[in-house]
């Protein structure tokens, strides 16, 4: 059976040529980039190239980027190195984040701080008036997502980072799931931090970075060596870096005409559905070209997924796994509620490398096929 992967959100393959960058780097860049001789300035030399080449990739300059080694400790960095530095109490954020922001804020509320989680509409979004009316004398951070990982709905980042400008907040959003997929302009959006992890794009797992516009306060999480500068301590991992500089090359060389294609694949897949007079709607507004989440009538998520599986398809709910069981997605109760019909039958499909027209409407032909026999009548 040849397996239709359909869960690039979670994970992607490595592109055959970040897998050549990797293994030659792997093989022969073994330096420590911190030594003064030869073999540690060739480590240099391709640490510093990977990170110009990221920095460039946001309109960032080369020292605003922090090395981390993916998604999670970008996000962490952001809101404890925030909460570390700077007087008062309040953070806002929103309740579709992704858990690595979400369980962050919660450690933080148990140690005193008062975090206010903005709802969103049944659009997936959130209303940057809402932000403005959140703020307050001791608000000190506010982190909104710029596409979320579910649904895919993009959050007006730019509206609220020129509503922040003026002010002495620091604004954080997570853009692991749009970074590849969506252009990104640090300056124009007016954020002070952004989270990128490589494996979402077809890099490495265990690579990400933390953006830090100049001037914004930061505590380091870890203490050792003066990597860096100073703000995250611990040898870089300059092969997976340069593979997720190679990574990202590819993926805004690409990327207009990707997500072209995947904004077919969309089309493809629905109109089989409707062919086949399958019952379903689409989850979120304005969403990433690579994500689709589709509510379908009279399925139990569980078993469609296992169904699935079966059948070769590898598909998401888009929810947490947990011994077996799937628990609620955070981000459909938020937009329906907690007894909604919707978080018991959405499924994600999301798009990516290897894909192909003829694999998408195969997918969605057996999506359709599934669930007009497991469908309760």
């Amino acid at each position: 059976m040849n397996r239709i992967y359909l869960d690039h959100a979670a994970t992607s393959p490595m592109h055959p040529e970040v897998i050549t960058t990797f293994s030659e780097a792997l093989a022969s860049v073994y330096g420590n980039p911190s030594s003064i001789h030869t073999t540690g300035r060739a480590a240099r030399k391709v640490l510093d190239d990977a990170r110009k080449l990221l920095a460039n990739s946001i309109h960032a300059d080369d020292n605003e980027i922090i090395f981390t080694n993916g998604g999670t400790e970008a996000d962490n960095l952001a809101i404890f190195g925030t909460a570390a530095k700077k007087n008062g109490k309040h953070i806002i954020t929103t309740v579709i984040e992704h858990h690595a922001v979400l369980h962050a804020c919660e450690k933080l509320e148990r140690e005193g701080y008062d975090v206010t989680y903005l709802p969103v509409g049944k659009n997936g979004c959130v209303r940057a008036e809402d932000v403005k009316n959140a703020l307050r004398d001791d608000t000190i951070l506010v982190s909104v997502m710029l596409g979320n990982n579910e649904v895919g709905t993009i959050q007006p980042i730019a509206e609220i980072g020129e509503l922040l400008k003026d002010t002495e907040v620091t604004f954080h959003t997570d853009a692991v799931q749009a970074f590849g997929i969506l252009p990104i302009d640090v300056n124009l959006l007016n954020v002070d931090l952004l989270s990128v992890s490589a494996h979402k794009l077809n890099g490495p797992k265990g690579v990400g970075f933390l953006y830090q516009r100049k001037g914004t306060a930061l505590s380091p999480l870890l203490y050792g060596g003066e990597q860096e500068r100073k703000r995250r301590a611990g040898t870089e991992n300059v092969p997976a870096i340069s593979a997720f500089a190679k990574a990202a090359e590819i993926a805004l060389a690409t990327m207009e005409e990707k997500n072209s294609v995947y904004e077919q694949y969309k089309t493809i897949f629905k109109d089989v559905l409707d062919k086949q007079g399958v019952d379903y709607k689409e989850n979120g507004s304005n969403s990433m070209p690579h994500i689709l989440n589709l509510s379908i009538s009279g399925i139990e998520i569980e078993s469609f997924l296992i169904n699935l599986d079966l059948a070769g398809i590898s598909a998401s709910s888009g929810s947490a796994c947990t011994a077996g069981s799937i628990d609620p997605s955070h981000v459909l109760v938020a937009m329906y509620g907690e007894k909604a019909v919707e978080i018991r039958n959405s499924i994600r499909f999301s798009f990516g490398l290897g894909l192909t027209s003829e694999t998408i409407e195969q997918a969605a032909e057996k999506t359709a096929q599934i669930s007009q026999r497991l469908a309760i009548k």
